[in-house]
């Protein structure tokens, strides 16, 4: 089978596994900001690959009548999507199934695969978002969960010596997104990072010594956020009579304190920092930690991401001690920069110089100037997603995706 097809049926099939229980009521779900309607979610998928690889590239008509004003996510506001006359689940299970199956005989018909992993990457980024949204709504878990063992921290920086360092993905390279491209010289001053994530039990300590109530430790923005939103916490964790637990999915479990925290908005990394006389890195700090010497494609070198390297794909079915992963490490120590969890960086998302928007111009330009980086992706993201120059985004007060952070020395 071609790579390509293989890895398009795999990822439908994810999608299917992350929607396969869902009832009447959950396909619908409450109405948040923070996540759409899983029924909505699936036409979407089916909608985004039908017309990329079917009716831009082959100017084919569309399967489902209507369908641009029902899941066109540029012109269909995000407050209406629970009241759209959407397909039900059996119509949109056969949507998603003859879309795949057309556009899969249409790639073995043409030379031309980018729309396809156009389609693929965008499948794997909304299988994740289902992976959050089932979270959010407190939906069953589903992952199979083997408790990983304890493995205790990972203290300590690493030195990084800086200078000139290339930003972003070289011209040439195989499939990047517009706000990766391309390549320029950004000059990096030497700098300390921490080998690993922050862990829950060194968040327990900011929560535990009144970090949520000094407003020293919050920028203006962010105490607006905490305040508005009653933070006084990460957002799933519940104290119990043996410490801190948390909710995950629709169980609630002990608190693991080797393992990264994470559901923290970058608000609340920022008042961490400034708790533990610390910073967030930069973007361009990252990746030059993640990539040099000799820019590498992953922080451990070129071989693909392999369960050996970082936790991935769902595998772990969540996250994993920040100790695990020896052999992900960076050539300067820094653990797990690929998997485990996003981390928040310093930066604003903004286009790199000489910025041209690609052919899908929703992905990137519409959330430049609003939204942070960020980095290295979580247990859920698909592996063939990432690379060291992956640059994601999201609004500083999110909190439901699958995001923490690492830091740096002041």
């Amino acid at each position: 089978m071609d790579p390509l097809e293989k890895a398009l049926r795999d990822a439908r099939a994810r999608t299917l596994l992350l929607v396969a229980d869902l009832d009447g009521v959950q396909l619908l779900g409450p109405r948040l900001d923070i996540v759409n309607p899983p029924l909505w979610e699936m036409g979407h998928v089916a909608w985004f690959q039908e017309f990329w690889t079917l009716r831009a590239a082959g100017g084919r008509a569309p399967l489902v009548a209507n369908s641009d004003a029902l899941y066109d996510s540029a012109r269909v506001a995000h407050d209406t999507r629970w009241d759209l006359p959407l397909l039900d689940r059996k119509s949109a299970l056969e949507y998603l199934a003859t879309v795949l199956e057309r556009s899969i005989a249409a790639l073995r018909l043409d030379d031309g695969a980018y729309f396809h992993q156009l389609a693929l990457f965008h499948e794997d980024m909304h299988d994740e978002a289902f992976a959050y949204t089932r979270q959010t709504l407190g939906y069953s878990d589903p992952f199979a969960r083997p408790e990983p063992p304890c493995m205790g921290k990972l203290p300590g920086d690493v030195a990084v010596p800086g200078g000139r360092y290339r930003l972003g993905a070289e011209r040439g390279t195989s499939f990047v997104f517009d706000n990766e491209k391309w390549a320029h010289e950004a000059l990096i001053a030497p700098f300390r990072m921490a080998r690993a994530p922050i862990t829950n039990s060194e968040f327990a300590a900011f929560v535990e010594a009144g970090g949520y109530r000094d407003q020293r430790l919050w920028s203006p923005e962010g105490w607006r956020w905490r305040a508005g939103c009653g933070a006084q916490k990460p957002v799933y964790w519940e104290r119990t009579d043996g410490g801190w637990a948390h909710r995950r999915y629709d169980s609630l479990r002990p608190l693991p304190p080797d393992h990264p925290v994470i559901h923290v908005s970058w608000y609340e990394a920022e008042a961490f920092c400034a708790f533990a006389g610390r910073r967030l890195p930069t973007e361009a700090e990252w990746e030059l930690a993640a990539s040099t010497p000799a820019k590498r494609r992953f922080p451990w070198g070129e071989e693909e991401p392999t369960e050996t390297f970082a936790n991935l794909d769902g595998r772990a079915g969540g996250t994993v001690p920040v100790a695990a992963h020896a052999e992900g490490d960076s050539a300067y120590g820094c653990r797990q920069m690929i998997g485990n969890v996003w981390e928040w960086t310093a930066t604003g998302f903004e286009p790199y110089p000489g910025f041209e928007v690609d052919p899908y111009k929703e992905y990137s330009q519409p959330w430049f100037g609003t939204h942070k980086v960020l980095r290295g992706g979580c247990w859920a993201t698909r592996a063939r997603l990432l690379r060291n120059t992956y640059r994601n985004f999201y609004t500083p007060d999110r909190r439901d995706i699958f995001a923490g952070f690492r830091t740096c020395a002041r």
